[in-house]
């Protein structure tokens, strides 16, 4: 009888997610109004959320502290991102999307896909009957939750902060926890949605563990599609030719926090392997030039002259 129960629950937040998506996706394609992109994303987990608790009914204790912390981590990013693309005008994301329908309908389909996958812990647990009673895993979910959250939150904030400063117009931001990670925003994001997928192992069972793959669909996500590599091209493009910068990206971490000191002695293959340094991280960045190529440079200069 769950597994039945489980399978109208993934039908019905497959076809409200669909249908919630829908909505923004016709306003974008319209209007040409993107702002609200971000916002429909974030909301969409708390709608899920909310639905599969209510829907259920039981009000067991676990389903209600993993539903709140959706909804306080999707209300808090969904208004934090529609408050600051307001501020900042159009999103650069769909500037060669908003003449192009097939695009546009590509990206909000993933982002539907993105919604529901990354929801099914949280979905699977409000579907269930609660599971076990206390479980350490319940602890370390909620407690490293807390962590996840507060460093998203914090580099969010830091960052916005950083660039309504008019002295630091054209810098990268590399103040507060960025010292620690060239992305701690995806940092907390990733290890939350994962905490939250712990916080749900006392309710699963054979099969069912295989919601795992709602927190590794977003790892990868970030870390090879839409995230990182994004980030790290637009930056690579502004300032690779900027020694302070290819100063700052070889001392600092692309994701988890850790100090300069530390990151910046550790070898090639201890980074890529561990700390996620990625060749696909420094694509674009211009090929530094050395004092003998600027002397040879100069050199076949005057030749030309």
């Amino acid at each position: 009888m769950v597994k039945v129960i489980d399978s109208h629950y993934l039908a019905i937040t497959a076809i409200v997610t669909v249908g919630y998506q829908f909505i923004f996706f016709v306003i974008t394609a319209l209007f040409k109004f993107d702002q609200v992109t971000d916002f429909a994303g974030s909301t969409n987990f708390v709608i899920l959320a909310v639905l599969t608790l209510l829907l259920k009914g039981t009000w067991h204790y676990r389903q209600i502290v993993l539903t709140v912390l959706v909804v306080v981590w999707g209300l808090r990013l969904g208004l934090f991102l529609l408050m600051r693309i307001l501020q900042w005008g159009e999103d650069r994301r769909f500037d060669d999307m908003r003449e192009n329908i097939g695009k546009l309908v590509v990206f909000w389909i993933f982002q539907a896909v993105w919604v529901w996958t990354v929801s099914l812990p949280v979905t699977f647990v409000n579907a269930s009957n609660g599971g076990r009673l206390f479980q350490p895993a319940d602890v370390i979910g909620w407690t490293m939750w807390v962590a996840g959250f507060l460093i998203e939150a914090t580099a969010d904030q830091q960052k916005l902060s950083f660039k309504k400063c008019p002295e630091n117009k054209g810098k990268w931001c590399d103040v507060g926890v960025w010292k620690y990670s060239r992305h701690p925003n995806y940092f907390g994001e990733m290890l939350l949605w994962w905490d939250l997928y712990v916080a749900s192992l006392p309710v699963l069972k054979g099969l069912e563990y295989l919601v795992i793959i709602g927190p590794v669909f977003l790892t990868l996500l970030l870390l090879f599609v839409s995230g990182i590599p994004l980030l790290e091209e637009s930056a690579d493009k502004k300032y690779g030719n900027l020694g302070a910068y290819r100063h700052y990206k070889k001392t600092t971490s692309p994701l988890i926090l850790l100090p300069r000191g530390v990151y910046g002695y550790l070898p090639i293959w201890c980074k890529s392997v561990f700390l996620f340094e990625f060749p696909l991280y420094s694509r674009n960045l211009p090929q530094e030039t050395t004092a003998w190529d600027r002397r040879n440079s100069k050199k076949s200069q005057r030749s030309i002259d």
